[in-house]
């Protein structure tokens, strides 16, 4: 369907990337025991070789929890011979659920099975600023954020029975504070609760010139 889209508008729109997204074999927001990179391998290489085959230009897997398994999925990537992009989530802390720092996971990731670059999903950007506190080169792996909307946790936004689309000027707010820690950062997009109002209000921050 999406290459169908993309041959629609190609004589407009000439640079259409297709990411195939993957996501955690559990559930990000209640994960359970980690994986071993081969074993995640094998459980998501049918679907990143079915992407493959579809035509997909590379692999996301976005809201994980646990740096064997995304070690696992750029093994499977590379198999197929698609570029492959990690998306942690991070709890209100900055850290991965089950603790472990933002910076340790990418470090960690980058030294068994580096991916092509890495990404930030499904959390508010005041909850992922205390995960960049450590400085380091380590910062520079990561081109994307794609935010939730709510500042709630994600054991409240498991329980809640309404949408929270939080507020999109305070979002926008807690975006510029920590895009300067982020050098390279070039995705900026909406996850959980976000909305066509948010998505505008963050991409107006990335037009904004530079200091």
């Amino acid at each position: 369907m999406l290459s169908r889209l993309r041959e629609r508008y190609a004589t407009t729109i000439t640079d259409v990337i297709i990411s195939g997204e993957v996501g955690p074999r559990g559930d990000a927001y209640q994960p359970g025991r980690p994986a071993e990179p081969d074993e995640a391998a094998a459980y998501h290489r049918p679907q990143i070789q079915a992407l493959a085959h579809a035509g997909a230009d590379l692999v996301t897997a976005y809201t994980i929890t646990d740096t064997g398994e995304a070690a696992g999925i750029v093994q499977a990537a590379w198999a197929a011979g698609l570029p492959v992009a990690i998306s942690f989530t991070v709890q209100t802390d900055g850290r991965l659920p089950g603790g472990l720092p933002l910076a340790q996971a990418i470090t960690t990731v980058d030294a068994s099975a580096a991916p092509d670059y890495f990404l930030v999903n499904c959390a508010h950007p005041a909850h992922v600023q205390r995960g960049l506190a450590r400085p380091g080169r380590w910062r520079e792996r990561l081109l994307g954020m794609r935010y939730n909307a709510s500042a709630q946790s994600h054991a409240e936004l498991n329980e809640a029975t309404e949408l929270d689309a939080g507020d999109p000027d305070l979002l926008a707010a807690a975006h510029r504070r920590l895009q300067p820690l982020l050098p390279h950062l070039s995705i900026v997009g909406g996850c959980c609760g976000t909305d066509t109002r948010h998505v505008a209000t963050l991409w107006g921050i990335a037009q904004e010139p530079g200091p």
